[in-house]
C-alpha cells in the first residue's frame, strides 16, 4: 500500500514503561522493525517526539518561557534521534540525523533533496529538532517533513492500537474507530494529533495511520497493506 512513509514515534514510546529517558530494549525493538521493513525495499523517514526528555509546554510553568522551553524539547528530539540511529547502525542499517537548524557536527543540517536521497540508497533519515521554530508541535513537523519528502503516509506509532472515542486507559466504555476523516477528528476534538498537522495532510491528502507501535510486526503489516489500527483520511 505505502512504499515511503513517514513514521512518527513519541518520546515517551522509547522510554519503555515508565515513558522516561532512553530504554535499550525498546530502542533495540523498535530499530529491528525499521530494518525488517527496510530489508524488504520500503522507505521510512523517522520524526522522534521529545517528551521523555523534556517536553516545551512543560517548562512553562517551571519558570521557562514557551520559546525557551520549546527550544529544548526540540534538543530532545535530537537526543532521541541519536539514539534510535545508533540502534539502527546496530542492525546494519544505515541511519543519518537530520536537524531542523545547524548543530554540525552533532548531525546533518535538513534539506527534503539530502533526506530523500538517503531513502533511495537504502538508508533511514532522522528527521529532528521539528520545525526549527517555537510554538509548533513534533505532530506538525511530521506532518510537514511528510509532505516535503513526497511520503504516502504518516504512520503514528502510540502506546494503544488507534483512535477510540475516549481515552482507553482511563474509559473502559471506549470504542475504537477503523477510520475517520480529518474534519470529524476537528469537529470531535480527537487528539491523534494537533490541527495544524491534520490541515497539512490534508491538504495534501497524505492519509495519517495511528497503531500500536508494541504490536510485532505492526510496521511491515501495514506497509504490506494489512489493515490494522485507524486511518484517517480527506
Amino acid at each position: 500500500m505505502y512504499k515511503r512513509v513517514l513514521l512518527k514515534l513519541s518520546g515517551e514510546s522509547l522510554g519503555g514503561e515508565q515513558g522516561k529517558g532512553l530504554d535499550v530494549q525498546c530502542l533495540a525493538k523498535f530499530a529491528g522493525e525499521v530494518a525488517k521493513a527496510v530489508r524488504a525495499g520500503y522507505q521510512i523517514a523517522i520524526v522522534n517526539g521529545g517528551g521523555n526528555i523534556f517536553r516545551g509546554l512543560q517548562g512553562v510553568g517551571k519558570g521557562f518561557d514557551r520559546v525557551t522551553g520549546d527550544r529544548m524539547g526540540m534538543l530532545a528530539t535530537v537526543i532521541n534521534s541519536l539514539a534510535l540511529s545508533s540502534a539502527l547502525k546496530s542492525e546494519g542499517i544505515r541511519a543519518e540525523v537530520f536537524t531542523a537548524t545547524q548543530m554540525t557536527p552533532i548531525a546533518t543540517l535538513y534539506t527534503r533533496d539530502n533526506a530523500v536521497k538517503v531513502l533511495e540508497e537504502g538508508g533511514v533519515a532522522l528527521i529532528a529538532g521539528g520545525t526549527g521554530n517555537p510554538f509548533f508541535s513534533t505532530d506538525s513537523g511530521a506532518a510537514l517533513r511528510a509532505l516535503e519528502i513526497g511520503a504516502d503516509a504518516l504512520l503514528k506509532g502510540t502506546r494503544v492500537d488507534g483512535v477510540y472515542t475516549a481515552d482507553p486507559e482511563k474509559d473502559p466504555t471506549a470504542t475504537k474507530y477503523d477510520e475517520l476523516t480529518f474534519d470529524k477528528c476537528l469537529i470531535d476534538h480527537l487528539k491523534v494529533m494537533d490541527a495544524t498537522a491534520y490541515s497539512l495532510c490534508a491538504q495534501d491528502n497524505v492519509p495519517i495511520v495511528v497503531f500500536d507501535i508494541n504490536q510485532p510486526d505492526g510496521l511491515c503489516r501495514i506497509l504490506g497493506g494489512e489493515k490494522i489500527g485507524t486511518i484517517v483520511h480527506a
